[in-house]
């Protein structure tokens, strides 16, 4: 701004020296120093109020940029949002349901439903079930009691050998039947080495099958008041001779509801049998007749009586225990 108003100042001189030169005939009036200084203040003023509205005013100094910090400043961690996850609601299962262990019933192998029994009768109930899950069962597996009546059976009873998936076996229990009239049901299931109920399929609820039975006094000779049948099977044990060369005698007690013929082979606790083929026992009416067999050996073993015909029934066994 100093730099305009210096040719200003003199533009403003050489007026005043111009009025001081003006011819006589022009200046008939007096022009006072005063009038000529103010209009001269006034037009520079003017001039300069016109030069700022065509001369930009310098633009303003550019800003130098901040340096950039030494240090980073701290992060600051980000508050993590909550994972939501979906539940599943499921209901709680009776039975176990993993493929390792499922079971299918196959058939009652001896006492149909509805055989009838003297009242205290003993007897021997089998079912036959196949593996169909993919484990093997081994003793760790268990026959239990589930509900209904359960005719002096055990409340659980391990599994005897090694079931492999796809075969079958015959499960074995021995019951008794209770003195007074009527009809009864017991159910009975499996469960693994967990103790979980392993999935029956064909049984009753899918995880049960049962065995049933009438108590009652029939006629015709028949005191089960049913079909002709071996009601119990009873053992007596003798040693003859030391451990390591004695022998056991063995006899069967075996007692039928009525008449009939009865045919029967021992089962030794190797899995073999006798492999005779003994003489059929013909019953002329109820009652008792007896059968025996020997067996040298030194370990501890056991021995079955095993009834084809009329029960195919594996009855209680025979336990031979050398002191």
């Amino acid at each position: 701004m100093k730099n305009h108003r210096i040719p200003f100042l003199a533009l403003a001189l050489m007026l005043i020296l111009s009025a001081c030169n003006l011819p006589s005939s022009q200046a008939t009036e007096q022009i006072s120093p005063n009038a000529v200084f103010t209009a001269a203040a006034q037009t520079v003023e003017a001039q300069l109020t016109q030069n700022s509205l065509i001369i930009p005013t310098n633009p303003p100094a550019t800003v130098a940029p901040p340096p950039p910090p030494t240090s980073l400043p701290p992060t600051v961690a980000a508050t993590a949002l909550p994972i939501v996850t979906p539940v599943t609601t499921t209901l709680p299962a009776a039975v176990a349901t993993s493929s390792c262990d499922a079971a299918q019933f196959v058939t009652d192998v001896t006492v149909p439903d509805g055989t009838q029994y003297s009242g205290g009768a003993t007897f021997v109930k089998t079912w036959r079930l196949t593996n169909t899950g993919s484990c093997t069962w081994n003793s760790s597996y268990n026959l239990v009691f589930d509900s209904g009546i359960s005719m002096g059976g055990p409340a659980s009873q391990p599994l005897v050998g090694t079931i492999v998936p796809g075969a079958s076996v015959d499960i074995s229990v021995n019951l008794q039947a209770p003195a007074t009239d009527n009809t009864y049901r017991g159910y009975w299931g499996l469960t693994n080495a967990s103790g979980a109920r392993i999935p029956v399929t064909g049984g009753s609820n899918g995880k049960s099958f049962y065995v049933e039975i009438k108590v009652g006094a029939g006629g015709s000779g028949d005191s089960s008041g049913g079909k002709f049948a071996v009601n119990s099977v009873g053992f007596s044990v003798t040693r003859s001779g030391t451990c390591a060369s004695g022998k056991y005698v063995v006899t069967a007690t075996i007692t039928t509801n009525g008449p009939g013929e009865v045919t029967y082979k021992w089962i030794y606790s190797d899995g073999g049998t006798d492999g005779i083929a003994h003489d059929p026992l013909v019953f002329s009416a109820a009652g008792s007749q007896t059968v025996t067999t020997e067996w040298s050996t030194s370990a501890s073993v056991w021995l079955d009586l095993y009834i084809d015909k009329p029960n195919h029934q594996q009855f209680a066994r025979a336990t031979l225990t050398c002191p």
